[in-house]
This record gives structure tokens, C-alpha cells and sequence, in this order.
């Protein structure tokens, strides 16, 4: 899945996809906004870590994943 985070002063956003299902990272965003986390860490498909700190997120979407288009073609 793909997930985007916006934050707070920085000019980008982080892009990541996640083999993790939608609920466990909407899970990890609650627990970071409630304060039961100091960090948000997801987990990309390569299998390395994303720590956001939790007071500095502005915003998550949560999105389908995308397929990736291999070769060349006409569009």
C-alpha cells in the first residue's frame, strides 16, 4: 500500500509503500497522535524502518498500491 506523511516544516513529503495492510498502519498513526508513541515507524517493502516523530506529523494518507510498469510501451 502506499502510504504519504506530510511533515511539519519540511517541504516534502515522504512516499513509501508498505506491505503492511491498512489497518495496521492507521494503528500506528492513532497510537502516535494518542500518545501512546513517541514515534510513528512503518516499514517499506525493502524492509527498512520510517520513524517519524509523532509531534511533527502534519498529515498520513493512506492510498492503493501502485503498479509498477516495466518495459517500454505507447501510451
Amino acid at each position: 500500500m502506499e502510504v504519504k506523511i506530510g511533515v511539519q516544516h519540511a517541504p516534502r513529503e515522504i512516499v513509501l509503500e508498505s506491505g503492511q495492510t491498512a489497518a495496521e498502519v492507521e494503528k500506528a498513526v492513532s497510537e502516535a497522535l494518542s500518545g501512546k508513541s513517541d514515534l510513528l515507524t512503518l516499514v517499506d517493502d525493502h524492509g527498512r524502518k520510517v520513524l517519524v516523530p509523532a509531534d511533527r506529523l502534519a498529515y498520513v494518507e493512506l492510498g492503493e498500491p501502485t503498479a509498477r510498469k516495466v518495459g517500454f510501451s505507447a501510451l
